[in-house]
């Protein structure tokens, strides 16, 4: 555990090729390379700098508000299974039914 701190890691995301050029852009026009930008965004995530956690704060709190609303209507799904009284194999055969009883859909 000597070498601990001092071992290189990389950091590696993907994202679209688009955005890439746009980051790219970007850069250039502020004079940074890549590197040196996910370096300064990483020690200030990590230092705790206010302006980026407020940043992070409030990607979180859109997060989150997406994943309680999937939640939420996951559950009013089962709950309308269970109150239409349908289990797995009528929710199957539900569309061969709707096919018998109007051939033109």
């Amino acid at each position: 555990m000597n070498d601990y701190g001092k071992t290189n890691k990389r950091i590696v995301f993907t994202d679209w090729d688009h955005r890439h050029a746009q980051l790219i852009l970007r850069l250039k026009h502020d004079k940074m390379k890549q590197a040196e930008f996910f370096r300064h965004m990483v020690t200030a995530y990590i230092t705790g700098d206010e302006r980026i956690q407020s940043y992070v704060d409030e990607v979180k709190q859109q997060n989150a508000g997406r994943t309680q609303k999937s939640k939420r209507l996951i559950k009013q799904g089962k709950e309308l299974v269970n109150d239409l009284g349908l289990n797995e194999g009528e929710i199957d055969n539900i569309f061969d039914r709707l096919a018998e009883e109007y051939p033109e859909l």
